[in-house]
């Protein structure tokens, strides 16, 4: 009976996995073919059809400036999952690198790079944002830039404590034995063991850097103002919710299934690094 719970519950998730790939796949399709396959121009003004509502030729509306809301919502995706991927990136590599770092050296580094972490994780992230954003100033590099500085020491800490338990192993002793050079250990024997298990923690980074781009641009500290972005398209559809509601439903639906989306590759690639490592 065992054998067959562990069969289904494997079936289990390699379907949600499955899902999870068309989801995100489903999301950087309509992101790319944008230009082909969305209605009007992100930026095309028609106040005389202002806050018409869904038809054939507006299948979401348009908003209060008669722009097309589903040509907003496939251009916003280009620019949100741009910034996102972006950022979590960044912050994976340069978080790596510091706990790579930070794990193999140990003494005196560790213990200061171990503090820079302890408090850059213990300043509010949207607060931290803020104040990157009004020194490297608005914009897609601020954007990204905020976000990595902001984002960096979940994927440090990581690769840290992997960095901790595997420096002691034969393996890496073996390499310092034969002469190597602390770098070519770091990175053709250390980094090899670390780097999976960032990869595996990016798909929910995502998430949340989506997220935060939404945020900035509901509160308005992100992108221009007539930037196609999933918060700034919420935040203009507040005021409509009584009589167009879709304007602001629409754009929160998008965050929430790219998130479901993210969130079962997350999950499914922690499984399967999980029943790789168990073997």
């Amino acid at each position: 009976m065992s054998d067959i719970a562990t069969v289904r519950r494997r079936r289990v998730r390699s379907t949600g996995l499955l899902i999870g790939v068309a989801i995100v796949g489903g999301y950087l399709l309509a992101a790319l073919f944008a230009p082909w396959i969305a209605p009007a121009g992100p930026h095309e003004l028609n106040v005389a059809d202002a806050l018409a509502r869904p038809s054939a030729e507006h299948p979401l509306g348009t908003d209060d400036l008669g722009r097309d809301v589903l040509s907003r919502l496939l251009y916003a995706a280009r620019v949100d999952l741009a910034l996102g991927v972006a950022a979590a990136v960044t912050a994976y590599v340069l978080g790596t690198m510091v706990g790579l770092v930070s794990g193999y050296a140990g003494g005196w580094l560790d213990l200061v790079l171990t503090r820079v972490m302890d408090v850059v994780q213990t300043m509010p992230v949207i607060v931290t944002i803020m104040i990157l954003l009004l020194v490297i100033g608005r914009g897609p590099v601020g954007i990204v830039v905020a976000l990595a500085l902001a984002g960096w020491v979940g994927y440090a800490r990581l690769a840290r404590g992997t960095v901790l338990a595997a420096r002691n192993l034969d393996y890496v002793a073996a390499a310092r034995l034969a002469g190597l050079g602390h770098r070519r250990v770091l990175l053709r024997h250390v980094l090899p063991n670390v780097w999976t298990h960032g990869v595996v923690f990016l798909a929910s980074d995502i998430v949340a850097s989506v997220g935060a781009i939404a945020t900035m641009g509901y509160l308005g500290i992100g992108l221009e103002v007539s930037a196609p972005e999933w918060g700034r398209m919420i935040s203009a559809g507040q005021a409509f919710l009584a009589t167009n509601w879709w304007l602001s439903v629409a754009p929160g639906l998008a965050i929430v299934v790219l998130g479901l989306g993210l969130a079962l590759v997350s999950d499914g690639l922690t499984d399967r690094l999980t029943d790789r490592l168990g073997r």
